[in-house]
């Protein structure tokens, strides 16, 4: 029966078995008593939504913990291995698939290199057919192990426009313009028949994966922020739940300056974003080793710099410069309490540079904010977005209270379609007449 607030019983128990999961999975094993204290429950409703988890398999006992002068207090906690999720990282020079159980513990990985030297291609068919051969391998991997596949997630470069029809990808800097990206994927019949597919932004995923695991925990207000080949960012606040990715690397530092790969100029990916950066470097004299990808010519650049030559080290400076205006302007915006830098390139020159950057991004921006901002490394590695997709499905898991996702309704026969086009007709010919 709904409620005056239009919620219904159902709704309610839903509530309750995610609540519960979460507690179980970001604090477990925990006992009855402090799963209730811990999501707002009553004893008897914490018993309830246990003994139905229990016997679905999704939670088991794990011991118990004593207490003073009275019975232990059995714990519990989600089993690991009751379920699978995929995630992919279409990166800028790769595409990354992974299969990770409940715990987020790998259990198989594939790649794929994008093709092409300097500039990569993105032709989405590659792309997708990368994704599929990836999430074949890691499925048919020997020790992949059981449990439930619930889903895929994947990042991608660019907007991810909700649709009716489905997710549609606007990735302006490598040519994707609406893309279809899921519909491409189920169109040749290679993904279990059923399965969710999950498409974000890689900024987004990578801030999820560090807000739920890495160096976002306890956090309220965040800005995560990815770079690679490009620069995106997640802005994670109490009013944008699961953070909102933000074109960051697009805005303007330098009117009329360099030409972005987007096609305007100035933006602050022109500068700051690997591809760039190695760019600039080449530009300035700098000698790139022939035959290697970004992210060896961002590796000889950081050694080139690290050894003295003054060509390397001005052009890293002048980046870290870039960085922490760029940096600025997400602080006077967003006014975080962290900044957290993650992505390969980020990673690769946090450790070196990252003293440099803060001291820039605290120039430039305004005190107040500045003062309260902590910014530090990710602490997920280069791994980070293939972790935060697989969240997608995860997260979707949990929304749902543990259950599985509907199935979607198969397709109407042909025939019964013709027949429904015929009956809804206002006359039907017989016999020489019509009948109304």
């Amino acid at each position: 029966m709904a409620r005056e607030t239009g919620r219904t019983v159902r709704d309610l128990r839903r509530d309750n078995r995610t609540a519960v999961l979460q507690r179980l999975y970001f604090d477990g094993p925990m006992s009855r008593l402090a799963l209730g204290s811990a999501a707002g429950m009553s004893s008897g409703s914490v018993s309830n939504v246990v003994a139905e988890l229990l016997a679905e398999g999704l939670v088991e006992e794990a011991g118990s913990l004593g207490a003073d002068g009275g019975r232990p207090r059995t714990l519990v906690r989600v089993v690991a291995d009751r379920g699978r999720l995929i995630g992919v990282d279409v990166g800028e020079t790769r595409v990354r698939v992974e299969l990770f159980d409940l715990s987020m513990s790998e259990l198989a990985r594939a790649e794929r290199l994008l093709p092409g030297h300097g500039r990569r291609s993105y032709d989405v068919g590659v792309v997708a057919g990368h994704i599929l051969d990836g999430v074949v391998e890691v499925l048919g991997a020997a020790g992949a192990g059981g449990g439930e596949l619930l889903g895929v997630g994947i990042g991608v470069p660019g907007i991810v426009e909700q649709t009716s029809d489905g997710p549609l990808v606007h990735g302006q800097t490598v040519g994707w313009d609406a893309v279809p990206l899921e519909r491409l994927l189920r169109a040749p019949g290679r993904l279990p028949s059923g399965l969710p597919v999950f498409i974000d932004n890689g900024a987004r995923t990578l801030g999820q994966a560090e807000m739920w695991f890495g160096g976002g925990r306890g956090a309220r207000d965040a800005v995560v922020v990815l770079f690679g080949s490009g620069v995106g960012a997640c802005v994670v606040a109490d009013e944008l739940a699961g953070g909102r990715a933000v074109e960051w690397g697009h805005l303007t530092v330098r009117v009329r300056g360099r030409r972005c790969r987007c096609g305007a100029r100035g933006c602050l990916e022109a500068y700051a974003g690997a591809e760039a950066l190695v760019a600039r470097w080449r530009e300035a004299g700098g000698r790139p080793p022939d035959g290697v990808d970004e992210e060896g010519a961002l590796t000889a650049l950081l050694a080139e710099g690290a050894a003295g030559d003054g060509v390397a080290v001005g052009v890293l400076e002048e980046t870290a410069e870039y960085l922490g205006a760029g940096l600025a302007d997400l602080i006077n915006l967003f006014q975080p309490e962290r900044i957290l830098v993650g992505g390969w390139a980020g990673l690769q020159l946090g450790a070196r540079f990252l003293e440099s950057v803060r001291r820039h991004a605290l120039a430039y921006a305004l005190r107040r904010p500045a003062a309260r901002v902590d910014i530090v490394l990710g602490r997920l590695g280069p791994d980070a977005v293939t972790v935060g997709a697989a969240i997608l499905p995860l997260a979707d898991f949990f929304a749902r209270g543990g259950r599985r996702a509907p199935m979607p309704p198969a397709p109407a026969p042909a025939w019964r379609a013709a027949l429904g086009e015929r009956l809804a007709s206002p006359a039907v010919v017989s016999g020489g007449g019509a009948v109304e």
